[in-house]
């Protein structure tokens, strides 16, 4: 844009002259007017190459906002490689653009230089090692803590843990059933439409009970409580970290592994294994349900051929996955909650980073137990 412009109560006009271009400011340049002034700033067509003259013998009123605006533009043209002239501003507004230039300059950081993928690399790989060495040494801190309270039981806090194991157990136990049951619904059905072409309807039993029991029940049910005991967990001591209730505790003597990760820990060890039973249930009369819609077996045939095809020890594989995911979960969990620091965002982002972990380390080390388990032919 070339020649005269209006702006409300402040004009900014642009003079092309034989030696160069003028920029003619006018009216007030306050906090209210800066807005559309940029927006006319940037909608002028500068010269290629040249000489910039501000003129400011026409303001009316210049506040720390318009001087900014000013003392940015000037700077950008600059860097444009225009020379830029400052003329005609009143001796109060002309020290106003002095001390927002003297400011503004020392705050300037030259620009870092752009890192190679190699260095990006060598970064996260150091950044991941490094929080691999924080949560062993967490687990060891909260095994020293452990082995001392177990020493000292009065130092165990009970209802620290029940109310814990309210929270992350009886609390959690409407949408484990209902996903377990669902996810009963779906393998049963899954398996019906192929078994139904080779008249093995009978075999669904096999199907559901064993894959309820092995595997879907533990993996579902640690999946749901990382997502809601762990992230909680991460959310209540990053908060305490934030509003410096951690450094209290310690400041009057009370350990933070004591009285915040133990009990969690505790509490989840036992409610993960029994809602992997009830997980167990849930899922298998889910199947049931299905079996008998579909393929008509009824309770009584599936439950016959159930004792017969699953076995205790497939029970039990699942059932003593349980507690090595209750303690990845709680550990994962306290430990990103520690590692907040700052402001509430770092509580939001660490809570993010600690239930796509708990979920990572749970699947990696079911897959792990299924090797183990395929080795010992369990």
């Amino acid at each position: 844009m070339s020649g005269s412009t209006s702006l409300q109560n402040a004009e900014a006009s642009l003079e092309r002259t034989h030696d160069g271009t003028i920029l003619r400011c006018a009216g007030p340049w306050s906090m209210q007017d800066i807005p559309s002034l940029e927006l006319r700033l940037e909608l002028f067509s500068w010269p290629q190459t040249g000489r910039v003259f501000f003129d400011g013998s026409a303001l009316t009123a210049l506040d720390s906002a318009g001087a900014w605006l000013l003392c940015r533009t000037m700077r950008q043209l600059e860097r444009n490689g225009f020379t830029v002239t400052m003329q005609g501003l009143r001796p109060e507004h002309e020290a106003l653009l002095r001390l927002i230039q003297r400011h503004a300059a020392e705050k300037s950081v030259p620009v870092a230089a752009r890192r190679s993928h190699l260095d990006r690399f060598g970064r996260e790989v150091w950044r991941h090692l490094e929080q691999f060495l924080g949560i062993l040494s967490f687990l060891g801190e909260c095994s020293i803590a452990l082995l001392r309270s177990l020493a000292l039981p009065s130092r165990i806090r009970w209802r620290a843990i029940l109310h814990n194991l309210q929270i992350s157990g009886f609390n959690a136990l409407p949408i484990v059933g209902l996903l377990a049951f669902l996810m009963g619904v779906v393998v049963a059905y899954q398996g019906a439409v192929q078994l139904v072409r080779y008249g093995a309807n009978i075999l669904v039993a096999d199907l559901v009970g064993l894959s309820m029991l092995r595997e879907m029940a533990p993996l579902l049910t640690a999946i749901i409580v990382a997502g809601r005991s762990g992230s909680a967990s991460t959310a209540q001591i990053g908060a305490m970290k934030v509003t410096e209730e951690i450094d209290a505790l310690r400041t009057i003597g009370v350990s933070p592994i004591d009285l915040l990760v133990l009990p969690k820990i505790l509490a989840l060890m036992v409610a993960l294994p029994l809602l992997t039973v009830y997980a167990d249930i849930i899922g298998v009369l889910g199947g049931m349900v299905m079996a008998q819609t579909q393929l008509d077996v009824g309770f009584a045939d599936f439950l016959d051929r159930f004792d017969d095809a699953i076995k205790l020890s497939s029970f039990l594989v699942g059932l003593g996955k349980a507690p090595v995911f209750a303690v990845i979960i709680a550990l994962v969990g306290c430990f990103q909650g520690f590692r907040v620091s700052g402001s509430a965002d770092s509580v939001g982002r660490h809570t993010t980073i600690s239930v796509v972990q708990a979920i990572f380390l749970v699947i990696v080390f079911d897959a792990l137990f299924s090797v183990i388990f395929s080795w010992l032919k369990i």
